[in-house]
């Protein structure tokens, strides 16, 4: 049985355009145990939607988030899992390609720059208690969709705990501990189960989104909550829209992920290796500790583009309540696909979408991220993403031209600084990056000077 756990699940169980070719995207899915938020954010008001992977016995599956007020049943809403697919697939970080010039052919590029535009387990051992006497109270019940709902107010952890259990929810042992720092903070807490009968009307295999609006003045994300029985660190995806600037967190250090690094050709079939161990040892650099931005950019366009940006309906649907006006016509981007990759054409950047996209990867246990995750939205609009390039060699002979000696000396050097990047970014060993590149190392008596004068 799956066990992905979110912040708040329980279950047992450079602002110009890139071009080339989009050849392969890191997705959500690379990662065990990936849960995905988005979070709706323009001054005190939020929305967050949760996408639930949980596989398994549908009794078993609890949910408890700490929201800071009490919610009525037209702040809850369930929502479409399509909406983090599209998401996932216009965000996530990509390997795009490039096919080097006939040196004997020199000819001038035309500059196709785009700006951007301006700016569980236990069970309770001591005796019955009533409501009042564990400090809990029922403050609303209600039902949406698939989902059985109440939000609780409580005064003590252990109380809830205890209320918790006795009513039927499968939440880890010990959550007491996990639970008292939002009692203090005087929170409430929104607690969903599944309705089974609901559900097997729904015809779905899986549980959607749950979607949840309110008004704080704290931009923040508990995760603590999905520490307690968690099988080893967890990745976290988080989607950020926000009407100005790029987020990132207060309370952790946030890291944009490498740039426009250029890697051997051989990658290609290997991305997904690549990506994961490039992450690994990001991370490591980082001592566990930081927040990574893959991604940041206006929802009006995308470049290269691994999907189209999303449409007004499903950004309204996600929540983005500043949005006004229907759809334009649509227009058709092409894009690269993994097995059948196409030349991606600059489009114009389409009429303006006031939405900023920030998506961040955190990884994270109970040791390395001790507080949840806390938010600001910075004046920062230079576009991002995490985006590493393959730019493939020349086919033709060295004797071709009296310029094609000169390109492969410098394709030589090339060669082996992607080398070297990989294995940085990875911790590969370089002999065996060098082997499946079919280079050699360079000579160890190198020096710079050796040919200076020759």
């Amino acid at each position: 049985m799956k066990k992905t756990l979110f912040f708040a699940c329980f279950a047992i169980s450079k602002a110009h355009a890139f071009c080339g070719f989009y050849v392969a995207k890191a997705d959500a899915s690379l990662f065990n145990r990936a849960s995905q938020v988005a979070v709706v954010r323009n001054e005190d008001r939020t929305v967050i939607s949760m996408l639930n992977d949980y596989q398994g016995d549908l009794r078993e599956f609890a949910m408890v988030v700490p929201v800071p007020q009490v919610l009525d049943k037209g702040q809850v809403h369930v929502g479409d899992k399509a909406l983090f697919e599209h998401l996932d697939a216009f965000s996530a970080p990509r390997l795009v390609e490039y096919f080097d010039e006939n040196p004997c052919e020199p000819r001038v590029m035309m500059d196709m720059a785009v700006r951007s535009k301006a700016q569980a387990f236990g069970t309770a051992e001591r005796a019955p208690a009533s409501d009042k006497a564990l400090g809990v109270k029922v403050e609303a019940k209600f039902t949406v969709g698939e989902y059985d709902i109440v939000i609780l107010s409580a005064e003590q952890s252990d109380g809830l705990e205890t209320w918790l259990v006795r009513s039927g929810y499968k939440i880890p042992k010990g959550a007491s501990e996990a639970l008292k720092p939002y009692i203090k903070q005087d929170m409430k807490f929104f607690v969903a189960k599944v309705n089974l009968k609901a559900q097997e009307k729904t015809g779905s295999k899986y549980l959607r989104p749950i979607q949840f609006a309110f008004e704080s003045k704290k931009f923040m994300l508990p995760i603590r909550l999905g520490m307690i029985n968690a099988n080893g660190p967890q990745d976290l995806i988080v989607y950020l829209l926000t009407k100005d600037g790029r987020v990132e967190t207060t309370n952790y250090r946030t890291v944009k992920l490498p740039e426009g690094a250029e890697i051997p050709g051989y990658v290609k079939g290997e991305f997904a290796d690549f990506y994961r161990s490039m992450f690994d040892e990001q991370l490591k650099r980082e001592n566990q500790r930081a927040v990574f931005t893959e991604y940041f950019w206006d929802m009006s366009w995308c470049d290269p583009c691994a999907a189209d940006p999303l449409s007004r309906s499903e950004l309204r649907n996600l929540g983005v309540f500043w949005l006004e006006g229907d759809d334009p016509a649509p227009v058709k981007i092409q894009r690269g696909r993994r097995a059948a990759p196409q030349i991606w054409n600059p489009v114009p950047p389409a009429p303006p979408v006031q939405v900023k996209l920030t998506r961040l990867h955190v990884r994270y246990s109970k040791d390395t991220f001790p507080e949840d995750l806390m938010f600001q939205e910075t004046q920062d609009q230079q576009n991002f993403q995490a985006r590493f390039v393959l730019r493939h060699a020349w086919k033709g002979s060295p004797n071709a031209c009296a310029a094609a000696p000169e390109y492969f000396r410098a394709l030589k050097k090339r060669q082996e600084n992607e080398a070297q990047t990989l294995a940085n970014l990875t911790g590969w060993e370089i002999g065996a990056i060098r082997k499946k590149m079919d280079i050699q190392a360079p000579p160890k008596d190198a020096k710079w000077w050796n040919h200076l004068w020759n």
